[in-house]
């Protein structure tokens, strides 16, 4: 395995690398990452409604597993980019530009999955279960949905970082096992999976009627989104900026 300080220092021309990629190509990778985060989601879905959360939690690591191992761009592991940023091989305005685009794809492709599953029919057993989630979701407050979002991609960081420390397919999905199914478990907050479950919820009262109080696109968008955002990018990119100051400051 690569020992920690070797990840870091090759994460800092990955984060480089990440911020030269040209933009539309970086959008693409985007939206393929968000497919697979809502993908993940939709077979967690049905687990949990058929076993409960705790078999939810063992699928959804499937999704990060994807964006690894078959290549593509995620906000939230992106948010180690700081370490390149602190290392001055990219600027903050690289930096920034790369989440943007990088965010707005992951939305264009979990959006697209929520879509897809719930007018394919797939949720016709457990639409009400997708419902009270979306809902669910969006009534946590402010302040609770940002600390879910900080110990969330503490987590989401960390298992990129152990995919970092193996040298073949079998040890990468090992590595970054744990740390998903940890965060899906207790309840933690993700921003890229929530643009599936929301959306999915939202899709469902419109395709199956009911609804539930405070579900609706501003809420999605004002009381989840916006907080678990900012609490990802908080936990993502401290941690980070942890591991540049233990590994690589001078």
């Amino acid at each position: 395995m690569n020992t920690p300080k070797e990840i870091a220092q090759n994460y800092v021309e990955t984060g480089a690398a990440k911020a030269a990629m040209p933009r539309g190509r970086m959008f693409l990778l985007a939206v393929l990452a968000g497919a697979f985060i809502a993908l993940a989601g939709v077979a967690a879905s049905i687990g949990t409604s058929l076993a409960g959360k705790l078999a939810g939690a063992c699928i959804f690591p499937a999704g990060l597993a994807m964006v690894v191992v078959a290549g593509s761009e995620l906000f939230t592991g992106n948010n180690l980019m700081v370490i390149s940023l602190l290392e001055r091989r990219i600027t903050a305005g690289q930096l920034l530009t790369a989440w943007a685009v990088v965010y707005v794809g992951n939305l264009a492709g979990a959006v697209l999955v929520a879509a897809l599953a719930v007018w394919g029919g797939t949720f016709s057993g457990c639409y009400e279960a997708v419902i009270a989630t979306a809902a669910g979701k969006c009534g946590l407050a402010f302040g609770q949905a940002l600390i879910r979002g900080v110990l969330c991609n503490v987590l989401v960081c960390t298992a990129v970082w152990m995919t970092m420390a193996a040298k073949d397919v079998a040890g990468k999905v090992v590595g970054l096992y744990m740390p998903v199914m940890a965060f899906v478990l207790c309840g933690f907050e993700h921003s890229i999976a929530n643009m599936f479950y929301i959306p999915a919820g939202l899709f469902s009262v419109m395709r199956y009627g009911g609804g539930a109080e405070g579900l609706g696109w501003g809420a999605f968008f004002l009381k989840n989104l916006l907080p678990v955002t900012v609490g990802n990018v908080l936990g993502g990119a401290g941690l980070g900026a942890v591991l540049h100051a233990i590994h690589l400051r001078k």
